[in-house]
């Protein structure tokens, strides 16, 4: 009982005594940080396709900032592994041109790489892949970021267009827009696997998480086609609006923007149960490719037919800003963003 009673005693002291230091400040408490935030986009860039040249936006205020000339026909843009050069693929002027995609500078050039139309890394940024939509070619490089080796130019026809690969970077897919087909390409070998039927004028790519299905924008007709791509064989059309083109994920790894270019729709795909969900209606012509803010609020669209960027609230699923461009808008770009997966 005696040594109960000495204990809480001595207990009640120290009690007093530290609260005392903590009143008169000897004692202080690291601060728990703040959660981090996400770094905002500062500067948009658009590629101008009919103007050879790039926007550049200041996103804060949604203005264009300055007009950069560039090669002929810039369509597409893909950012290196690294994050630290942004390739600007100008089609009909035979080269990339290399921007810093923070300030929007250009810093040089690749002169090689003939009639770049869609260009894109494989997962494992081993290989990167150019499309030559006017020339109907597909030039296979190994890649060592912004280096690049040609391993093999793979002539197929006709108008080869968007570009998908499977999560191990083993096999690429290509849609070839004017014969209407899927290729799929092997990488350790740059050889053509198969070639398959598929709609009317095949566009945008995109692979469904576990590399279970192929979706493809058959922007000849109103539908997205689901392919099974193991067995080479359509699973069905989701309906989504004419023109159906090109794709953005989420960022969820549940669902996926498709672009409606004809209706001037952009719909909401769940790639599980592989429904549309929603439309986004309203919009300017001929909306195109799509870039999501990394706090997943916002998306900005190139309006091709409009000469216009918009900006989407995604939550509401309306338009709530534009901005006048070029002409012919195509590729979007901003860092950071949205998760593409």
């Amino acid at each position: 009982m005696y040594t109960f009673i000495h204990n809480h005693r001595l207990h009640s002291l120290v009690t007093v005594i530290f609260f005392a230091l903590i009143a008169c400040g000897s004692i202080t408490f690291a601060q728990t940080p703040p959660a981090p935030t996400l770094a905002e986009p500062k500067l948009a860039i658009v590629l101008n396709s009919a103007e050879a040249s790039v926007s550049l936006i200041d996103m804060p205020t949604r203005k264009v900032i300055k007009t950069i000339p560039v090669g002929k026909e810039p369509h597409h843009l893909m950012i290196t592994p690294d994050q630290k050069i942004l390739l600007i693929a100008n089609a009909a002027g035979n080269d990339v041109q290399l921007m810093n995609p923070v300030n929007g500078e250009l810093t040089g050039k690749i002169p090689e790489i003939i009639d770049p139309y869609q260009i894109g890394y494989s997962p494992n940024h081993k290989w990167f892949i150019a499309n030559g939509n006017r020339l109907d070619r597909v030039d296979i490089y190994a890649a060592d970021g912004a280096n690049l080796k040609l391993a093999k130019t793979i002539k197929l026809a006709k108008t080869p267009s968007h570009i998908a690969y499977t999560s191990d970077s083993k096999i690429a897919f290509i849609t070839l827009q004017d014969s209407s087909e899927l290729a799929a390409i092997d990488l350790a070998t740059q050889t053509l696997l198969w070639k398959m039927p598929t709609g009317n004028t095949p566009a945008g790519l995109w692979m469904t998480p576990g590399d279970q299905y192929l979706l493809v924008g058959i922007t000849g007709e109103d539908n997205v086609q689901v392919i099974d791509w193991k067995n080479r064989k359509e699973v069905k059309r989701i309906s989504t609006g004419k023109g159906a083109h090109n794709f953005r994920p989420l960022g969820d790894k549940k669902q996926v923007f498709v672009s409606n270019r004809i209706a001037s729709t952009i719909s909401l795909i769940n790639m599980q149960t592989l429904e549309k969900v929603g439309d986004i209606t309203g919009l300017p012509s001929g909306p195109d490719d799509m870039e999501i803010t990394p706090d997943g609020k916002t998306m900005w669209v190139t309006f091709r037919f409009a000469k216009k960027v918009g900006v989407i609230d995604i939550s509401s699923m309306k338009l709530i800003a534009t901005i006048p461009v070029g002409k012919s808008p195509h590729g979007v770009f901003f860092t950071p963003r949205a998760a593409w997966e």
